[in-house]
């Protein structure tokens, strides 16, 4: 069994990464992968969000590396910002036309001007049960809230940047058909948080988050997390053959 694509990766676009494009592309095949989805951050994100006006270019450099490279699958992607509790993301109708793949999370610096007391309370998590318990049930709200109301393909890192609910979170992935990521980078889903998943029939996928060269397509501590919590190779979107992990 081996991972065919990864579904999660940034470029220099993004702030937090220095990756060329086509560099990344090249890594990608030269370790095996079918398929990729680049997934800089979405316009919302305060510190590394990337404009509307850069998707669109980017949408038509991706295009040309199609045809450059056959023996890969290259999609356009972002990883969108979970805005409020009401379900909101940051992709406009305008993205939504030229976008493949949506991944979607909660990331802390994301519209700050609304979301500041959402933040707060985040933060105050780590330091009380109070604020723990008022996160806890808003992070869960807003994941819940945009996989009903977006087509999203992938929740990233949940509960990696505040706490949630996981077996709410599962049951309505499963219902929509959202996948959970086991994150290579940011350790979560957890072991406990994959079994606690597992009660419902979810699909998981392996994803690296690479934010370097080095790491694209690396998701061996994904793997390892999935293997101690039992998953069948089955469940993870991203392996060829479907079976036992190893």
């Amino acid at each position: 069994m081996v991972v065919v694509a990864d579904y999660h990766m940034h470029t220099k676009l993004s702030g937090d990464s220095k990756n060329d494009l086509e560099s990344i592309v090249l890594k990608a095949i030269s370790i095996g992968l079918k398929e990729i989805a680049i997934t800089d951050h979405g316009p919302a994100h305060s510190g590394f969000g990337v404009k509307k006006s850069e998707y669109v270019k980017l949408r038509s450099k991706i295009d040309q590396l199609n045809e450059k490279y056959p023996q890969i699958n290259i999609l356009l992607g972002l990883e969108a910002n979970l805005l409020g509790t009401d379900g909101e993301i940051d992709i406009d109708s305008e993205m939504w036309e030229i976008i493949d793949w949506v991944n979607a999370g909660y990331h802390f610096g994301s519209n700050l001007s609304k979301d500041f007391d959402l933040h707060l309370i985040n933060l105050l998590s780590k330091f009380s049960k109070k604020y723990y318990k008022l996160a806890k049930a808003n992070n869960t709200k807003s994941m819940v809230n945009a996989m009903r109301k977006n087509k999203i393909n992938m929740l990233t890192h949940p509960g990696a940047k505040g706490p949630i609910d996981v077996d709410e979170v599962a049951k309505v992935a499963a219902e929509v058909g959202t996948l959970l990521e086991i994150n290579n980078s940011h350790g979560h889903l957890t072991v406990e948080e994959i079994k606690i998943a597992m009660r419902y029939p979810v699909k998981f996928a392996v994803c690296s988050d690479a934010h370097n060269i080095e790491n694209v397509g690396n998701v061996s501590g994904a793997l390892d997390r999935a293997y101690i919590a039992g998953v069948d190779g089955s469940m993870i979107y991203n392996v060829e053959p479907k079976g036992e992990i190893k």
